[in-house]
This record gives C-alpha cells, sequence and structure tokens, in this order.
C-alpha cells in the first residue's frame, strides 16, 4: 500500500472527525487556533492510535489467515464505508452524540437560534468519549492493515496528521458556513473506505493490477 493511498484511506477515516468539528465550530463565537488544535490532536491522536492497537491485535493471528486476508479487508473497509454513506443521507444536523454539550438547546445545531452564547468546553470529560466514538472504525482499519502487511508507523501518522489537519480545517469551516458540508464530507470519506477496499479485493484476486 503506498503513500497516496494511505493518504486516501486517512481522509476517509477522518470524516467523522470532520464532522463533529464542524459541529464545534458552529458552536463557537470565534474560533481562537489554540481551541481548533487542541480538537483536532484529540481526534488526530485517536486516530492514530486505534489503528496501532488494532494493528498489534490482528499482528498474531495474519499468519493464520493469509488465504483470505484480502476478504477480511474488502468486508471492513466496505462495511465502514457503507455506513458513513448512509449516515450521511441523515437528517442533516450534529447529532444528539456528538452535539457540543451545553451550547444546543434542542440538540440540533443548525436549527433555530445558532449556538455560541456559551464557551465550548474542550475538557477530557467531553472530548475523550467525542474521540473515541469517531476513532473506533481506525481500529478494523488497523487490523485489515495487519492482514495487508502494510508498515503501520507511515500509516499512523498519515492518518493522525490527515485527521488533525482536517478536524481543524472542519471547526472553521462550521463557525463560518454551519453543518452544510457536514454530511458531503460522510459521503465523500465513506465513498473512499467502500473503493480503497474493493482495489484491495480486486488486486488480492488478480481481476487488476494497478
Amino acid at each position: 500500500m503506498n503513500l497516496l493511498e494511505l493518504s486516501l484511506i486517512a481522509v476517509g477515516l477522518s470524516a467523522d472527525a470532520f464532522a463533529v468539528a464542524v459541529c464545534y465550530g458552529l458552536a463557537m463565537p470565534k474560533v481562537p487556533i489554540k481551541k481548533a488544535l487542541i480538537i483536532g490532536l484529540y481526534f488526530g491522536l485517536f486516530q492514530a492510535g486505534m489503528p496501532l492497537i488494532g494493528y498489534l491485535f490482528a499482528t498474531r493471528f495474519a499468519d493464520k489467515i493469509v488465504a483470505f486476508d484480502h476478504w477480511i479487508a474488502f468486508v471492513l473497509l466496505g462495511f465502514i464505508g457503507g455506513k458513513m454513506m448512509v449516515d450521511s443521507f441523515k437528517k442533516e444536523g450534529c447529532p444528539d452524540r456528538i452535539c457540543p454539550t451545553g451550547v444546543c438547546k434542542d440538540r440540533e445545531c443548525p436549527g433555530g437560534e445558532r449556538p455560541g452564547t456559551k464557551e465550548v468546553s474542550l475538557k477530557p470529560s467531553e472530548m475523550l468519549p467525542l474521540a473515541l466514538a469517531t476513532s473506533i472504525d481506525a481500529l478494523a482499519v488497523g487490523v485489515s492493515f495487519a492482514f495487508l502487511q502494510v508498515e503501520i508507523l507511515p500509516a499512523v501518522l498519515s492518518i493522525g496528521g490527515i485527521t488533525l489537519i482536517l478536524s481543524m480545517v472542519g471547526v472553521k469551516i462550521g463557525n463560518i458556513f454551519g453543518a452544510r458540508f457536514k454530511s458531503k464530507a460522510e459521503l465523500a470519506g465513506g465513498i473512499l473506505l467502500v473503493l480503497m477496499g474493493l482495489k484491495i479485493l480486486l488486486e488480492h484476486t488478480g481481476v487488476i493490477n494497478i
């Protein structure tokens, strides 16, 4: 797996974190670079750490299932990507589980009065559950990395770095434009992951050779 492929997977995985970051930006009267960086670091570190955990766990079994490892990678990436694509068509807004607490009155940020009357909390007690929730998918991707014998250090650095940057961008976009780009990011991320899973399957079955 080359750097471009890793970057595309990283962009796909970062879509959830981007969507949450958009909701945070929507809830902020202003976006200081420090706060955007804190949000980016939370999501970036978890998004890098989860595939590493999945990789380390799965390497114990990779040699036992080498004959169908590409099918596992395809199913994992396809499932994650498909779920993201389905979620992107749901009602626009910031879902209850990812809406910054203490800010949104009706739990649907884009509706009614614009949030921002209260300072958004970036305490670990609020950020850690969000960072964990948005990085669970990356755990499964780390498992597929083990089966595909991907070099894990460049992979997790790419995923973490791209998530950090896109999360910071998401905060700014949410602050300026609202949540209108959130579902588009989830749809694009889901499509990328499904296509990458399909490419892996076709390469390992000899249908294509890229």
